[in-house]
């Protein structure tokens, strides 16, 4: 299992109540190592948080340290992030939007991936995450789909650059099957998506994926995403930005027809 290059602050929290509790208790690290089965140095890791702590340590502390509850009540706290830091904000406003439309240049946008393809690309993130991180974050991705289908319904517009269909993610089979999945939510009448071919890109498209949401409140908000960091922002000047260039974008890509009969001929190639 991979290690994250930097353990979460939770850990180093958590790790140092513990250690807290423990000496408040008069519990000495030796006794805590065997009352719970883990050797000194794994649990000196906890406490330091370089190792998250685990749940059978903090409840064999907790009855240690009489620390009713307090040091167990932790372990909620310790789950693995189901969305990068970055892109939070993001994700809470896309689960109140009643209006998505989007662009993407590089890779299927993630309400549309299949659970294969999802965790193929999380899976390979870098540096590594670890398996429960992989799990939390592919369910994560499944369960923003959901809104495709809720009711009130919501619309979504999603234009795709030709490069995402012809990366390789995975294997051909994963990309036959994420194919099939993009053709089947093409039906839903809240759906709309589009192929931007390479022989027509706009440069703007060339610049990177965007995002607009409609809020409850009919206000606009623009989100932006790099390597490392992503914006959201409710600027007017700034959404307007957003907004022209996905006009243009969208404007240069072919018909929600057309852009099936693209797909088909994809699916045939492989």
């Amino acid at each position: 299992m991979s290690t994250p290059k930097q353990n979460p602050m939770s850990w180093k929290y958590c790790g140092d109540q513990l250690k807290r509790w423990r000496e408040k208790a008069g519990v000495t690290r030796e006794q805590l190592s065997q009352a719970s089965n883990y050797d000194v140095e794994s649990v000196r890791s906890m406490e330091a948080g370089r190792r998250k702590p685990s749940l059978k340590l903090l409840q064999v502390a907790d009855e240690l340290c009489d620390a009713k509850g307090m040091l167990v009540g932790a372990d909620a706290f310790l789950k693995p992030e189901k969305f990068p830091s970055y892109s939070q904000g993001y994700t809470d406003a896309e689960d109140e939007a009643i209006a998505i439309q989007g662009y993407e240049g590089l890779l299927i946008p993630g309400l549309l991936q299949t659970e294969e393809y999802a965790r193929e690309q999380i899976s390979h993130s870098f540096p590594p995450l670890d398996d429960e991180t992989v799990e939390a974050r592919v369910a994560a991705r499944l369960q923003r789909q959901e809104k495709l289908r809720r009711s009130p319904t919501v619309m979504f517009g999603f234009v795709i650059y030709e490069a995402a269909f012809r990366a390789l993610v995975g294997n051909a089979g994963i990309m036959k099957r994420q194919l099939e999945q993009l053709l089947n939510i093409g039906k839903l009448r809240n759906v709309a998506i589009q192929v931007l071919p390479a022989s027509r890109a706009a440069y703007v498209a060339l610049e990177g994926p965007m995002m607009i949401l409609e809020t409850p409140e009919h206000e606009l908000l623009g989100y932006v995403e790099g390597q490392y960091a992503g914006i959201l922002s409710a600027d007017l000047a700034k959404v307007s930005v957003l907004v022209q260039r996905h006009g243009m974008i969208r404007s240069q890509a072919l018909s929600t027809e057309e852009s099936e009969a693209f797909i088909r001929a994809l699916l045939e190639e492989l």
